[in-house]
């Protein structure tokens, strides 16, 4: 086989795995249920994937940059990119590095690099042909993914042997952080979302339904005592369990029948929308460990959405809306 026609080999394979890696990570970003497990591994074993490729990308690059073609920079602040994602997602997987900065570098590396892919697949363009779906292309392309799948099973049982804190990561890869107890549990919100400032003694909670609109304070509130235990898995690597307290949605909204959809709407503006199949299983919390909610983890009140991502669990709620909007018409990730 030519250099040539090797390097266009392992540039496709690059790009389908940069693609995958994108897809398989917001999938593991959003899942918190069951099936966790199964778009962290995909995720964890796409991203291996690219350091099994990387000795023969490496000769591709260092023949590129001999020519001194125009762009280089560019791809040099890709692969730098890709280095600190793999290197960070790595390092929280094994728990050498299990910290906030390490899921946002991974993130924010992971992201920062799409522009720059697909600037580097438009200067240069691997073009379909019909080899690509030959027997050997399919082998070779069967070889990396076994690869991928091998070093993610060592890497995995090394960490298990080893002891290393990777181990005890929950099935989404985030850390225990505060279960229990509150006060410990960290205070995170999504991107420029921020604590308002309320008063509790003028703040109201809004409900609205097609039965008409109601609304109620936060003594109203305390009246309800409905519990549930539920754990907080937050895209920031961390995860927390605790007993809630409050009142269940379902109480508030009453009849459902033509409702579709529920969405909670945050004293910032934030909101989430859920299916209404959904509502009898979340709380409107007030109380967590027996005691008010803290002003950084959502006072007076909150989501409580068991089986979802932090991202779900809406703080600061003055208005809950009954709607016959489909729960998925909305953004698989809130825009700020």
């Amino acid at each position: 086989m030519s250099v040539r026609r090797a390097g266009r080999g392992t540039n496709l394979g690059l790009l389908v795995l940069l693609v995958s890696a994108l897809l398989t990570g917001g999938l593991a970003f959003a899942n918190g249920g069951r099936s966790a497990w199964l778009t962290l591994a995909a995720h964890g074993a796409v991203g291996l994937g690219l350091v099994v490729l990387a000795p023969w990308k490496s000769v591709i690059s260092t023949r590129g940059l001999r020519r001194s073609r125009p762009g280089s920079a560019t791809s040099i602040a890709l692969a730098v990119l890709i280095v600190l994602t793999i290197v960070s997602g790595v390092g929280h997987a094994t728990g050498l590095w299990a910290n906030r900065l390490a899921m946002q570098l991974h993130v924010a590396a992971a992201l920062l690099s799409i522009p720059l892919a697909i600037w580097h697949v438009l200067a240069r363009r691997v073009r379909p042909r019909r080899s690509d779906l030959s027997r050997r292309t399919l082998l070779r392309a069967a070889t990396v993914a076994g690869g991928s799948l091998a070093v993610f099973g060592a890497v995995e049982g090394l960490v298990r042997v080893t002891g290393l804190p990777g181990a005890d990561r929950r099935a989404t890869g985030s850390y225990e952080r505060g279960s229990f107890e509150p006060e410990e549990m960290p205070v995170t919100q999504w991107l420029d979302d921020s604590p308002p400032s309320i008063h509790v003694g003028v703040w109201r909670l809004e409900v609205r339904t097609a039965s008409g609109d109601r609304t109620w304070s936060y003594d109203d509130l305390l009246e309800f005592d409905d519990r549930l235990r539920a754990t907080l898995d937050c895209t920031g690597g961390w995860f927390a369990h605790q007993d809630w307290s409050g009142v269940r949605l379902d109480r508030l909204l009453g009849d459902v029948e033509e409702v579709r959809s529920v969405v909670a709407v945050s004293a910032t503006g934030f909101s989430r929308r859920f299916p209404i199949s959904d509502v009898s299983e979340m709380l409107l919390a007030t109380r967590v460990g027996g005691r008010p909610l803290s002003m950084g983890h959502g006072y007076p009140a909150r989501i409580v959405a068991p089986g979802r991502r932090g991202f779900w669990w809406v703080k600061w709620v003055v208005r809950v809306d009954a709607s016959t909007t489909p729960w998925w018409w909305q953004s698989p990730f809130p825009l700020s």
